[in-house]
């Protein structure tokens, strides 16, 4: 089970950075964690079916889309990849789709929002490559935990 965010940055806060971004709770399941994997995107999601299609032994997908709430990054047959490939979660700086179906999948989904348009499919952007999401620094292979209070990554080392 996973410890509480609050008691987690009660205990380690100096370690610890607090994502400060109004995040929906969209998935089946409100608290995940895991090891941060990472795409950067804008409005152009290949690379999150990509990756999501691939083994994800419990890690989180950090998604940065810029904010974007133009188009979704993650809809319904995406997560449900990313549930038979094993992720804990996917954590999205931009929107979702098909929110019911991300409801009954047991997977973590965080997202500013929703937006029934389907993104580009071109390939365009970066994977495993650290983000930044106000202010926040999510790299590859750092901790990230996630509830219904927020989000707190491991902070790395500049």
């Amino acid at each position: 089970m996973t410890i509480p965010t609050a008691d987690l940055y009660d205990n380690r806060g100096d370690e610890l950075d607090s994502l400060s971004l109004p995040l929906l709770d969209l998935g089946g399941h409100i608290a995940f964690d895991g090891p941060v994997r990472t795409v950067r995107c804008h409005r152009d999601n290949a690379l999150v079916k990509q990756t999501l299609g691939t083994p994800g032994d419990g890690a989180v997908l950090v998604i940065d889309g810029g904010g974007s709430r133009e188009s979704a990054l993650v809809g319904d047959l995406i997560a449900a990849s990313a549930v038979d490939n094993g992720w804990a979660g996917v954590i999205v700086n931009g929107v979702v789709r098909d929110r019911a179906a991300l409801a009954d999948l047991p997977l973590g989904v965080k997202a500013l929002g929703s937006n029934p348009r389907k993104s580009a499919k071109d390939g365009v952007g970066e994977i495993d490559v650290a983000v930044t999401i106000a202010g926040v620094v999510f790299a590859p292979g750092a901790h990230v935990w996630a509830d219904a209070d927020g989000v707190l990554v491991e902070r790395v080392a500049a």
